[in-house]
Order: structure tokens, then C-alpha cells, then sequence
């Protein structure tokens, strides 16, 4: 599968190097935040690969949905249960959990279907932040702190109509901004197409930490430096 390069398996354990959780930050997510890369201080896997592993070892469902528990760090050692029923959790092997994810209905297990919806799915991460939250954070006259930028997804969640699909596009319909004195939660809303079909529907909430007085200048050179990042990759 084309997950393959992203995470080593042995048995049920699955670990992740931080090469391996940047380049998939990057080249299949198109998300260049700081803290996925190798040797950021606050390094860590992106929820999107946490979302694709599950997918890629257990099938895409009708309906699922994903809480995030946790920072997964270098050196974790996930472990991915043989067998698992509707509501299942991810731990490591010292049982720190890091996720929790329920499923129901049908289940696909077509190699193809999958990478193209995980492709889909996770690659509206790269627009996130210059297209989607720095409008928000504008409206409300807050921003993150740009020393130490933290954004981290919460949850994640689809309700697929059908699985008679090849490919879907992912498009936002609906976005918010709750601002909790220096916590921003931040939920968005799409539709899931195949082709003129709408097959599905998604909802991703997210979390910006260290919120502060809006400055124009600095939120340009944040935008900036994302956009130096991503052209420089």
C-alpha cells in the first residue's frame, strides 16, 4: 500500500520515525507545520497518518469517527490489535492511549478506494492554515503565538452514504472559530463528491493554542515562513 514508506510494522507494534512522519506531513498531506518536522522541539506524527494507519489496517467504514488523545512522539511504539469490534483505542506499548475511534457500517478493504479517499481526506491539511485559519483568526482579531505556533487536530470524523466510489473530492462547506480565552476551537465542515454524487459528509475540529491580540505583521510572517517552507520543500 502506498502508506508503505510512512511507519515500519513488526507484529502488531507500529512505530514512526520523525523522517517518516515528515515526509508524509509533506509529500501526501501537503501540511508544513513546524512541529512535524525532524528535530522540532515539539516534534510529532500528524494526526492525518494516526487516521491513515487505522484506515490502511482495518478498512474504510460507512461511518467513523477519531478522537485524538494524545502526542504521538519519536519512539512510540503504537499497537494495532489483530481483531477489534466497533470501538477500539490505540496505545503504545507502555498502554498510553492516543486514540480512540468508533466505526460503523459496511467496510471496504480496496487498496485503490482507500489511498484515494486518505489522499483526499488528508490533503485539505495543507491549506488549513493560510486559507482557512488565518481568515478566522482575522475575524476574531486573535492569532497563535508565532514563536511556538501550535495547531493539532481534536477529532475527525465522516458519514459516507455509499461506498460505490472510486474517487471523492473534498470540499469545506462550513467553518467556526470558538475562541476560550487563550484556546481557539476551531471546527470545519465538508462534503465528500464523486464526480456531480455526493457520497459523504466529514466535520474536523481543530485546536490553536496560545491565542493572543491579532498583529497583521506578525501573522504575515507567519504566512511568510509557511509559504517559504512549502516552496522551499
Amino acid at each position: 500500500m502506498f502508506l508503505t514508506p510512512y511507519f515500519k510494522k513488526e507484529h502488531f507494534s507500529i512505530s514512526i520515525t520523525p523522517s517518516q512522519a515528515s515526509d508524509f506531513a509533506k509529500l501526501v498531506a501537503q501540511d508544513f507545520n513546524p512541529i512535524h518536522d525532524v528535530g522540532a522541539k515539539r516534534f510529532c506524527v500528524p494526526g492525518d497518518l494516526l487516521f491513515s494507519l487505522v484506515l490502511g489496517e482495518y478498512g474504510l467504514s460507512q461511518q467513523m469517527s477519531f478522537t485524538f488523545q494524545g502526542m504521538v512522539g519519536d519512539g512510540v511504539k503504537l499497537q494495532f490489535a489483530d481483531s477489534i469490534g466497533e470501538r477500539f483505542d490505540i496505545h503504545d506499548d507502555k498502554d498510553k492511549l492516543y486514540l480512540n475511534v468508533e466505526r460503523h457500517g459496511e467496510v471496504s478493504r480496496c487498496e485503490g478506494q482507500i489511498e484515494s479517499f486518505i489522499r483526499s481526506y488528508v490533503s485539505f491539511s495543507g491549506l488549513n492554515f493560510i486559507h482557512v485559519l488565518v481568515p478566522m483568526m482575522k475575524q476574531h482579531q486573535v492569532m497563535i503565538n508565532p514563536a511556538r505556533p501550535l495547531v493539532i487536530y481534536e477529532s475527525m470524523s465522516f458519514d459516507l452514504i455509499t461506498l460505490d466510489f472510486t474517487k471523492v473530492e473534498l470540499s469545506l462547506v462550513e467553518q467556526e472559530l470558538v475562541v476560550d480565552g487563550k484556546r481557539g476551537n476551531v471546527t470545519l465542515k465538508f462534503e465528500l463528491h464523486n464526480g456531480d454524487t455526493l457520497v459523504g459528509t466529514g466535520l474536523k475540529t481543530l485546536v490553536m493554542s496560545g491565542l493572543r491580540p491579532y498583529e497583521t505583521d506578525k501573522v504575515q510572517e507567519m504566512c511568510d515562513a509557511y509559504e517559504g517552507r512549502r516552496t522551499g520543500f
